[in-house]
């Protein structure tokens, strides 16, 4: 059956402008099928609109009804003449299936795609157990696995051997490899070491093959589509590789790495069997020691080293490395930008374009930055603070609005509105602002402030300030003056000071302990 084209995906990234050519390398669908979709849409007078609320089959049936009356609609290629002509001298697969493309055109039939041609030929000789003419380009496919022998280092704490599995990578035309030693093999060791392979390569292919891991791989049925993780597929997108799982238990499909695995054991493994690490930088080291060995070492059968083919052949022809290497991410949705152009997150702010004020963003938060979207674009990117700091700014002037332009609130408001309550309101409010070269970054410490006088009235608030500031805090925040508000510690001030006045016992209810006044905040006051 043939797997039915993404009718509704295809027309809506169409009707938001999206390439032709970028919908099919973007979504991994073949350019012949987009461009069918979109061409019997238009026929139709169709547009995303006509399919919006429907089922994808509904929509595939829509556009292609007679394909629903007959799943089985390409044209099927002589495998026996494609095998044959592969054995030729200069003949590719890829010029086959461009010719076989012709010949359903000039009979007016669909052809398959150049994936699908490229598999139904890898099943043609599997079937009839011929050995396939298909040659390694370079650049074109990286195989990665973990290493079925693993080494070891001793604790020194413990006394206990650790096992470590290795992570095994090859690329099929030079051989070139690169091996690691990992603590464990779960998603995250499995991703990094990608994002280090690469690096050590410092180029992507354009293929991506490893086995068949639940690290990796979600799902490979025999028929279907291959699911993988929602990370692995995450780090494919970043390095714009494409993953193709080896077949399930057809190790053949991957022999190349299957062979690198065997390559490694005897000359990293067997070469450092007799010797005892005590910790896992030092076999990091060896193994480090011993890869550099393989893969300058010459070919038996070959002229030049692994490391001199892949210098001179295949790295030329791999893609560059992205701006940033890969990093884990997790998603926070529906943080709101702030009246200071600012988003709040994990106890920071981080500036986004004026313009979105107000509105509802997502951010991707990975290590070293963190990322900001609206409606799945990325508006701002900003390096992100250490997990230990708290209350910091990121900044970008462009993201400030000009003077007069999208600012509801000034200082020079906010000032006003805080005089207005009392001097020492005003007191606590310009320490917020003093200081910062962006104001912006002051409006809502201090808005917050203010607001407490409609929660608690503005006499109470004014007395809190007074407390505060006689406490010493530099610069009294919203938590000094809510606890203060919050435990009635102004209302006992009044109290008392009243008391003092009038030269009255202090009513029991405000009667507190010295050690109460000086343990309050007593890690913040400064």
């Amino acid at each position: 059956m043939a797997r039915k084209i993404k009718v509704k995906l295809i027309l809506e990234l169409h009707e938001q402008g999206v390439s032709m050519n970028e919908i099919s390398s973007t979504r991994k669908i073949s350019k012949h099928s987009v461009c069918a979709t979109v061409e019997k849409a238009k026929q139709k007078g169709l547009s995303y609109k006509d399919v919006k609320d429907m089922t994808d089959d509904a929509a595939y049936r829509l556009v292609f009804p007679e394909r629903h009356a007959n799943e089985d609609v390409f044209e099927q290629p002589d495998m026996e003449y494609v095998h044959q002509e592969l054995g030729k001298v200069g003949v590719t697969l890829k010029l086959l299936h461009a010719e076989y493309c012709d010949e359903c055109r000039h009979k007016e039939t669909i052809a398959m795609s150049y994936s699908k041609f490229c598999r139904d030929y890898e099943r043609y000789t599997i079937q009839g157990k011929f050995t396939s003419h298909l040659d390694h380009k370079p650049g074109e496919k990286t195989e990665v696995d973990w290493s079925g022998p693993k080494m070891q280092f001793m604790d020194l704490d413990t006394g206990e051997l650790v096992e470590t599995p290795l992570f095994v990578s090859s690329l099929p035309y030079s051989h070139y490899s690169y091996v690691v030693p990992c603590l464990d093999m779960k998603e995250q060791t499995w991703l990094q070491c990608h994002v280090d392979m690469w690096s050590f390569y410092g180029g992507v292919t354009r293929r991506l093959m490893p086995d068949n891991l639940r690290t990796g791989i979600t799902s490979h049925p025999k028929e279907g589509e291959i699911i993988l993780n929602d990370a692995y597929e995450d780090l494919a997108v970043h390095y714009k590789t494409a993953i193709i799982p080896a077949r399930v238990r057809k190790p053949r499909h991957k022999a190349t790495v299957e062979g690198t695995v065997g390559n490694v054991a005897t000359a990293i493994i067997a070469k450092l069997r007799n010797q005892t690490f005590t910790s896992f930088e030092s076999l990091k080291v060896a193994i480090g020691e011993k890869l550099w060995e393989y893969n300058h070492e010459e070919f038996q059968k070959r002229e030049k080293s692994r490391y001199l083919v892949f210098m001179e052949e295949e790295l030329p022809r791999m893609n560059p490395l992205p701006k940033y290497p890969y990093e884990a991410s997790t998603w926070y949705y529906n943080r709101k930008v702030q009246l200071n152009s600012h988003v709040a997150f994990k106890k920071n702010f981080y500036s986004c374009p004026y313009l979105y004020l107000g509105r509802k963003v997502d951010i991707k938060a990975m290590k070293s930055r963190i990322e900001i979207y609206l409606n799945g674009e990325r508006i701002k990117t900003h390096e992100a603070f250490g997990p230990y700091v708290q209350n910091k700014y990121r900044t970008d002037p462009e993201d400030m609005p000009k003077d007069g332009q999208y600012q509801e609130w000034t200082e020079e408001r906010i000032v006003g509105w805080a005089s207005s309550i009392g001097v020492n309101t005003l007191l606590v409010v310009q320490k917020v602002f003093g200081g910062l070269e962006v104001k912006e970054q002051g409006f809502n410490p201090a808005l917050s402030i203010l607001r407490l006088g409609k929660k608690y009235t503005d006499e109470r608030l004014e007395t809190a300030c007074r407390i505060a500031l006689e406490r010493g805090f530099r610069s009294p925040r919203y938590s000094h003056l809510n606890s203060i508000l919050s435990s009635n510690q102004d209302e006992a001030y009044k109290a008392e000071l009243a008391a003092r006045e009038t030269g009255s016992k202090l009513p029991s209810q405000y009667t507190r302990g010295a050690d109460y006044y000086s343990s309050f905040d007593k890690g913040e006051k400064k």
